[in-house]
């Protein structure tokens, strides 16, 4: 069944922004104060991450351009490697995001539970099941079908950028004072080197890359979007461009009112702004604003991963009902219904965002990395195409290298700071890869006694 062409450019550059902005600046801000340790490299590491983010979006402009399609960070991954790359990949994508979802709606559940319940109310689980009706209500939203979901995301999304530049403004209520001159220490005691600030500065790129992570998502929509070639590369610029310069202001409104020192243990940093601006009164406003950001993260995962669990489908990688759509709305129901089903599970099982921080971003950035190379195959097999219908980035291969050695440097920072992280990661990838071919070897024994 064809996909039919239901996104606008505005729709696409609030899913971008929406995929992007998580629960994630509210609280890496924090663990990069605490492994930059002076401010200068604080705000070197965001400013990195988002030049590393941009040379990241113009590659997947042109790969979302030159292969736009339903799924499209699945096939990437089938078409320029190998099927098996492409299932374990993308199955630790899902799972791992449908975690994040259930512990991002946990966390906004903790928030909205402090405004509408009594102090007796306040456990565990009560959380849980705001949390769980949270993400029930999205499905509903997304059992209404694309157009309805894209929608509700873009006023989601408009409430959370308003949410940041309201909090950005705490910077003219007053600012932090300290007599403490921040120090870098190096681990021999010894006065820093450049090797010093490297191995730093790699640390503090885990959360930042973590805080930056997810516009890639957007050429899963590659199909449904209307002029997929031009609309695609200038949403995910756009967005990216929104999102950067939301990144530095807050970071920088969060140094100046909380103190760069207060900073490296503070908690709840977005609501210490938001007392700064409304007072007493300001951890409500903050509540509640937070589980409306909350929401925009899960409905915009609703609408994303499903789509690359409907191409696994397409591609026998997973069973064949996973394509199957509603006649009404066009709504992958049966990927829908899994991914929900299986972050409403994780909701009894989801950790903490320290301990996910370094697992997530280790798979993540082998799967960045290797998924950003398929650029290099695409130029050569889609050199046909007319250069005037597609998205071709300026200074390439300079634009791609530089954003694949950024997320191979982050990988070898995360194994040397946590090798337990790392080496789990590779295993459950090894996994996944597994899985493919015990799968197809009973598919293809099936079919040869059929």
């Amino acid at each position: 069944m064809q996909a039919k062409k239901q996104l606008s450019l505005f729709d696409l550059s609030m899913i971008v922004v929406s995929l992007v902005i998580g629960m994630g600046i509210f609280r890496t801000p924090v663990n990069v104060a605490n492994k930059a340790q002076i401010p200068e490299l604080f705000f070197l590491a965001w400013v990195v991450g988002g030049f590393v983010a941009l040379c990241g979006a113009l590659t997947y402009a042109e790969i979302g351009s030159r292969y736009p399609v339903t799924g499209g960070y699945y096939k990437i991954f089938s078409v320029c490697y190998h099927p098996s790359i492409a299932f374990a990949i993308n199955c630790i994508i899902v799972v791992s995001n449908a975690a994040s979802v259930a512990g991002v709606s946990l966390i906004g559940a903790e928030y909205l539970s402090k405004v509408i319940l009594s102090p007796e109310m306040q456990t565990a689980e009560y959380r849980i099941i705001i949390a769980a009706i949270s993400i029930i209500i999205f499905y509903l939203v997304n059992l209404l079908g694309l157009k309805t979901s894209s929608r509700t995301q873009n006023v989601l999304t408009i409430i959370k950028i308003v949410m940041v530049l309201t909090l950005i403004c705490a910077v003219f209520f007053g600012e932090q004072t300290s007599s403490i001159t921040p120090i870098f220490n190096s681990t021999s005691g010894l006065p820093a080197t450049w090797s010093d600030y490297g191995k730093a500065l790699g640390l503090c790129l885990i959360a930042v890359s973590f805080s930056f992570g997810g516009y890639q998502q957007t050429i899963n929509f590659g199909g449904e979007a209307k002029e997929a070639k031009r609309v695609i590369p200038r949403s995910i610029i756009i967005g990216l461009g929104i999102i950067i310069t939301l990144y530095m202001a807050i970071n920088y409104a969060y140094v100046k009112v909380i103190g760069f020192e207060q900073l490296k243990t503070a908690e709840s940093i977005a609501a210490i702004l938001a007392g700064k601006i409304f007072g007493p009164a300001g951890f409500t406003l903050l509540s509640v604003l937070i589980f409306f950001s909350v929401l925009g993260y899960v409905n915009v995962n609703l609408l994303s991963n499903p789509r690359a669990m409907y191409a696994m489908g397409e591609e026998k990688a997973l069973p064949s009902i996973f394509t199957k759509k509603t006649k009404k709305n066009d709504v992958m129901i049966v990927s829908l219904t899994v991914f929900t089903l299986i972050s409403i599970l994780t909701l009894f099982y989801a950790q903490t965002f320290d301990k996910i921080l370094n697992y997530t971003i280790f798979l993540d950035s082998i799967g960045m990395a290797f998924s950003a190379a398929a650029i290099f195959y695409l130029r050569k097999t889609t050199a046909h195409l007319d250069k005037n219908t597609i998205y071709t980035m300026k200074f390439y291969p300079v634009m791609p290298i530089i954003f694949i050695a950024a997320y191979l440097f982050v990988t070898v920072s995360i194994y040397s700071d946590d090798p337990s992280a790392a080496t789990n990661g590779l295993i459950i990838f090894l996994g996944f890869v597994a899985i493919y071919f015990i799968t197809r070897f009973f598919n293809n024994r099936k079919a040869k006694t059929s």
